[in-house]
């Protein structure tokens, strides 16, 4: 029996808003969202519902912190699917060699993921499982490099595709706030010149920094960049935050603030409009971490007054 053909259908069609946003080159938010350490989804998909039609798109965690969860390709696809929301999906070069990586990324566009957010991943001791084996066959420029390649319909190899390649809108992480600017430098030109079509930077709360890294080193490029911005939801979670987080430092005024306020978490969401705020006037756009409290993110955009109408 001959099955009649079926017409072509592009998983991904829909989930270009992103993509356009940047295009308009207008004010970018993304908020991250964390795939759950099991197989229930719902709780997930209760925070993704809680910010559909208030960000361009949500960024899923690849075991972020090298703490285990699901996979970011299946949650993805879960809230593209369930909610209806476009994803930004993170993966990390820690617990995958090239094959698995480009297993992974033709499964996530054959599946209509549109959008990757390519890391290095962090350090295996620093998660819930310290004596896992690292990978690190490729690390977070190799990885776009490796997306710039099948982009293109070739393989890591450079050998060509026989089943079609992608379109991946690739991204990359950067820290304006490290101590090394030389190397910030360098290590962003790299990124660029692999293929990053934007820039998602770490929590930031010095915006002086972030100012001179847009003006004297992003702005050699027409990507954008959007600011982490991080709910702090105590002076506790500062302090925890500075400990157990690479590279963060929140300042003493904003850990004194918190520790004063009557309603610390309250204070918390007014700090990260604020910067929301402040961001505005530096740079092209803001990624919102709030993390196990997802659904107060529409809260502090109110209060920031911005929005993606």
């Amino acid at each position: 029996m001959i099955e009649p053909s079926q017409p072509n259908f592009n998983p991904s069609a829909q989930f270009t808003q992103f993509r356009q946003a940047i295009a308009r080159k207008d004010f970018l938010i993304t908020a991250e969202v964390s795939p759950p350490k099991g197989s229930d989804p719902t709780h997930m998909l209760e925070q993704a519902r809680s910010l559909k039609g208030r960000v361009h798109a949500v960024n899923i965690t690849d075991s972020s912190r090298a703490v285990m969860s699901m996979s970011p390709v299946a949650a993805s696809v879960l809230i593209q699917q369930r909610v209806g929301i476009e994803t930004i999906c993170q993966l990390a070069c820690r617990d995958r060699n090239r094959i698995a990586l480009q297993g992974d990324l033709f499964g996530a566009a054959a599946l209509g993921i549109t959008n990757i957010l390519a890391l290095t991943g962090d350090p295996v001791k620093a998660g819930d499982s310290p004596d896992a084996r690292s990978v690190f066959d490729y690390e977070s420029v190799r990885l776009l490099q490796l997306i710039q390649k099948l982009n293109q319909g070739l393989d890591a190899n450079s050998k060509l595709l026989p089943h079609q390649g992608t379109n991946f809108l690739a991204g990359a992480a950067i820290d304006p706030q490290s101590p090394s600017w030389s190397g910030l430098q360098k290590r962003f030109e790299r990124k660029l010149n692999a293929g990053a079509q934007f820039f998602q930077s770490q929590l930031i709360t010095d915006f002086d920094r972030l100012d001179k890294f847009v003006h004297q080193v992003a702005n050699q490029s027409d990507k954008p960049i959007l600011a982490g911005i991080f709910l702090i939801k105590s002076a506790k979670n500062a302090l925890f935050l500075n400990k157990f987080v690479p590279g963060v430092q929140i300042p003493d005024h904003i850990i004194d603030r918190l520790a004063k306020a009557k309603s610390p978490l309250q204070e918390g969401i007014a700090i990260a409009a604020e910067q929301v705020q402040m961001a505005q006037q530096i740079c092209q756009g803001v990624h919102i971490m709030a993390i196990k409290a997802e659904h107060l993110i529409p809260e502090i955009l109110d209060r920031a007054k911005v929005s993606i109408i």
